[in-house]
């Protein structure tokens, strides 16, 4: 469970690490939001960005609870709050891998399915 729990951490905070570049108004609109925006994001999709980062540092928080890294007093929000991630990546995986962009389904698709596999078995343990 703890080696599922590292794997998406490290893959949150390189997701984080995307998003912020977006944020900042890095090229790689293709990559995301199914491809709508190629090139630099516009204004409100760059805030997205932003906010997605947050939500991940959430996730990442249920997920060292859960799992009994540290945050050990939240651990009951933890085992409740790890089947909303299961499902958001779950619902992710199947919007990524159906995405008419062809860089999102490559680099987003396969990153959703790996957070769906390491978060459920965090979350079945």
């Amino acid at each position: 469970m703890i080696l599922a729990a590292n794997i998406f951490i490290v893959l949150s905070t390189a997701i984080a690490i995307i998003q912020l570049a977006l944020a900042l108004g890095a090229p790689l609109g293709e990559y995301t939001m199914g491809g709508k925006f190629p090139g630099k994001l516009p204004f409100k999709m760059r805030v997205a960005a932003l906010m997605q980062i947050f939500i991940l540092l959430v996730f990442v928080f249920i997920v060292i609870s859960k799992a009994g890294i540290a945050f050990e007093q939240y651990y009951d929000f933890g085992r409740i709050g790890i089947w909303f991630i299961v499902v958001f990546f779950t619902f992710g995986s199947i919007a990524n891998l159906s995405s008419p962009s062809k860089k999102e389904k490559l680099i987003m698709g396969p990153a959703n399915i790996i957070a769906v596999i390491s978060t459920l078995v965090v979350a079945l343990n």
